[in-house]
């Protein structure tokens, strides 16, 4: 579906949705300690979100079996909980959650680098990729284009002041968000300024880059859902979901 002006009833939900998502990634990264596995993370956020009264968005979206998407390292996006995986100090994990509350759902995600990093460039990749989510989002008003906002992102990735080029996912994009985790349209993390679909003032987007120390290009684990990358570089992955405002924006999954 489209994503369509959210009206003041769901806002308030989103915003509601948001906060929990919010929080319960903090707690998930303030307990994340080598010697973990990504299951006893996933039963974390589980717990944490069950305390606040909000739902998974992901639990049996389109079959995913778990609460929460744990990456680690070379896997990008969509890792399952997995009490075998084991988190080593210098990992870089992702965290990518969906909350439900009312009906409404907010999607966010964030990297970390476990205790201290193996290499500077792991430290490097980590900052910049959350630096071009908050260029993308700098970006945003009433009208804007998705094409602006992929621009703004992918200069960041880009650009020297953050470490030189970086490999941009471009099989996954952002997205819409609402009243479905994925509404229309997609919002890639490269663009060209003044194309692509129009946004309006109302509508709720997520902003998610991906990247990597290597290559764009990605694979699918056979567990038919880690996303990993083909050269086996490090990834790391940001996401917010924010509100279009007339003159800016309004970021809803954070505290």
């Amino acid at each position: 579906m489209n994503t369509r002006i959210k009206t003041t009833a769901e806002l308030a939900a989103m915003r509601e949705s948001g906060r929990m998502l919010a929080t319960v990634l903090q707690a998930a990264r303030k307990q994340t300690v080598a010697g973990m596995s990504t299951k006893d993370i996933a039963l974390i956020t589980a717990s944490e979100l069950q305390a606040l009264g909000g739902k998974p968005a992901f639990l049996g979206y389109q079959g995913f079996p778990d609460v929460i998407c744990i990456s680690v390292n070379q896997e990008v996006v969509h890792g399952i909980p997995r009490a075998d995986k084991i988190i080593k100090s210098g990992d870089i994990v992702s965290l990518d959650f969906g909350v439900t509350y009312q009906g409404m759902i907010t999607d966010g995600a964030i990297s970390m680098i476990v205790d201290k990093p193996r290499e500077q460039r792991h430290t490097e990749l980590v900052r910049a990729t959350e630096a071009s989510m908050y260029e993308g989002i700098a970006v945003l008003h009433d009208k804007v284009r998705t094409g602006d906002i992929g621009a703004a992102v992918q200069a960041v990735l880009e650009s020297p002041k953050y470490g030189g080029k970086y490999g941009i996912v471009r099989d996954l994009v952002g997205h819409g968000v609402g009243h479905e985790l994925h509404e229309d349209p997609n919002v890639p993390n490269y663009g060209r300024p003044n194309t692509g679909p129009w946004l309006s003032a109302g509508m709720t987007i997520c902003i998610e880059p991906m990247a990597t120390l290597g290559t764009e290009r990605v694979y699918v684990a056979p567990d038919g859902w880690t996303i990993m990358t083909v050269d086996g570089s490090w990834a790391a992955h940001f996401e917010h979901t924010i509100l279009i405002t007339e003159a800016g924006s309004e970021i809803i999954t954070e505290l």
